[in-house]
């Protein structure tokens, strides 16, 4: 029996060797491996030994060679393979434990060239890989250490027999091989990518798993959290520094909150729940926009995820006492402020980067069958380009607050309605199957901070009841795409009441 070692992580390798040969296999390695077992005192035989051939260019050829592939590939229950091998004088490879040049590590660096890049793309270890993986039922293929020790003890136990491990476990290591490669190509597809290649015919998504969840949004569904492997930043890459663990709603929660901070270039604080913004502001005073997001919607604020866009200050820290949080999420934190948010027991704590990677400006909906791509929303826009349709302008103030409630209302669910006053959120309506009961929710969120109020709408309004709603409520002014067949009715409405009107052209659905 002959195992094949070639790992460019050399951790357990060692182990593993000595093991298989404690199991009567030969070994054979390559490289680096080889050095490290020769060291460890643990024979090998070289891989240029075996096909009596040299690795060249570079050592970009190594293992292309029939004796390795003929090897893997043979099947033991074809007596026309075995006899092409003996006529070849070529024997089997039982065994494979291969990892890959770390091509994600690589591009990772700060400053690596196309050339690096190029020179860590393994195509060795992949072929091997592939090639034991579809031949499983005779050869055994090891792509994670994980799998060293069970996989060592079954063999020593079993003699080295192939019985010692069952077709079914083969089949569980060839589709983990399978899969190890298809995120490794992955990888290097998206790094080559020119960024025209989304909506290609053909598309892969590579996910790495980070961590199990003790469920997923209820207790009787499992759920896990995996990272794009050549992504960097974001809530998945996010720090925790206090805290019980994150579960699948928290994770979910979180990236709402930090997806919202991360779209306002002012400091910004946002309160979120189940998801959406209930309470949302901007101030240069990080206090003052917490205190103004906060009294957005205090009441579904409780247990709510909080989230800003610069440091959190010990002074923020010290406004938000008495508030149960469950998740805090900011760029970095004074000292002050995490030495005080560590007393509490329950709230985690969340350090986040701005999330940079290749499908980062893609937003991915899984539906039956299969999936749906699109550009994310996050295109900017000019307040100067929209249509004032209404007799009476908007005032300066009523402008600045339109263009934040109008870019507030993109990160809430459809059909979406904002208020907003002094550049924070003072009630919203989201998900209603009508629009009209988004205004009446929002109207209600608000109470008496609805008058003197803006109001923006992620989509046009259908009907004029809509515009007579939110004028009897208080509001001066609204911003709305446009493009109805009642436009002119909305129009008429906003005049008769004296309101303000502008159309942005462009709608935020947000399903």
């Amino acid at each position: 029996m002959k195992a094949l070692l070639s790992v460019y992580d050399k951790a357990g390798v060692v182990e593993l060797a000595a093991g298989l040969r404690r199991a009567g296999f030969d070994l054979v390695s390559t490289g680096g491996t080889y050095n490290a077992l020769a060291d460890a005192g643990q024979p090998a035989q070289q891989v240029s030994d075996l096909t009596g051939f040299p690795e060249i260019l570079d050592g970009r050829v190594k293992t292309l060679h029939p004796k390795i592939h003929a090897g893997l590939l043979a099947r033991r229950d074809v007596p026309d393979h075995i006899s092409q091998l003996a006529e070849r004088d070529i024997g089997t490879i039982d065994l494979v434990a291969v990892n890959l040049y770390p091509f994600v590590q690589t591009v990772g660096r700060v400053g690596v060239t196309l050339e690096d890049a190029l020179e860590n793309i393994d195509i060795g270890g992949p072929t091997m890989i592939r090639a034991a993986a579809k031949n499983f039922p005779d050869v055994i293929v090891l792509v994670d250490p994980a799998d060293y020790d069970w996989v060592v003890e079954r063999l020593a136990g079993g003699g080295g027999a192939a019985s010692s491990i069952t077709l079914e476990e083969r089949q569980v290591l060839a589709r983990k091989a399978f899969q190890h490669v298809a995120l490794y190509d992955t990888a290097i597809a998206s790094y080559l990518g020119t960024g025209n290649e989304a909506f290609a015919e053909e598309v892969t998504l590579g996910l790495a798993r980070l961590s199990g969840l003790r469920y997923g949004e209820n207790p009787h569904q499992t759920a896990a959290l995996y990272a794009d492997p050549l992504s960097v930043g974001g809530i998945v890459r996010a720090k925790q520094l206090h805290g019980i663990d994150m579960s699948f709603v928290n994770i979910l929660d979180a990236d709402a909150a930090w997806r919202v901070v991360s779209d306002f270039a002012q400091p910004t604080a946002v309160v979120v729940k189940h998801t959406s913004p209930c309470g949302l502001a901007v101030h240069d005073d990080q206090t003052t926009a917490y205190r103004r997001a906060f009294e957005g919607d205090s009441v579904s604020a409780y247990g709510g995820t909080v989230g800003f866009n610069r440091t959190l200050t010990e002074a923020t820290v010290h406004a938000m006492r008495g508030v149960l949080f469950d998740i805090i999420v900011a760029p970095d934190f004074e000292p002050g402020a995490l030495e005080i948010l560590r007393k509490r027991r329950r709230t985690r704590v969340l350090q986040v980067s701005r999330s940079k990677g290749p499908t980062e400006d893609l937003d991915v909906r899984k539906v039956s069958g299969g999936a749906l791509l699109q550009a994310a929303d996050d295109v900017g826009e000019d307040p100067d380009s929209w249509e004032i349709k209404t007799e009476r302008k908007p005032t300066t103030d009523e402008l600045s607050d339109l263009a934040f409630a109008w870019k507030a209302a993109k990160h809430i669910k459809s059909n979406a309605i904002v208020l907003a006053k002094d550049s924070a959120l003072v009630g919203m309506g989201a998900g209603q199957p009508n629009r009209v009961t988004s205004v009446h929710l929002a109207l209600r969120i608000a109470g008496d901070k609805a008058t003197g109020s803006v109001l923006a709408s992620d989509a046009f309004f259908p009907f004029a009841d809509n515009i007579e709603m939110a004028g009897a409520g208080g509001v001066t002014a609204i911003a709305q795409p446009g493009g109805s067949i009642r436009d002119e009715e909305a129009i008429d409405a906003a005049n008769r009441l004296g309101m303000a009107m502008v159309f942005t052209g462009m709608r935020h659905f947000r399903h």
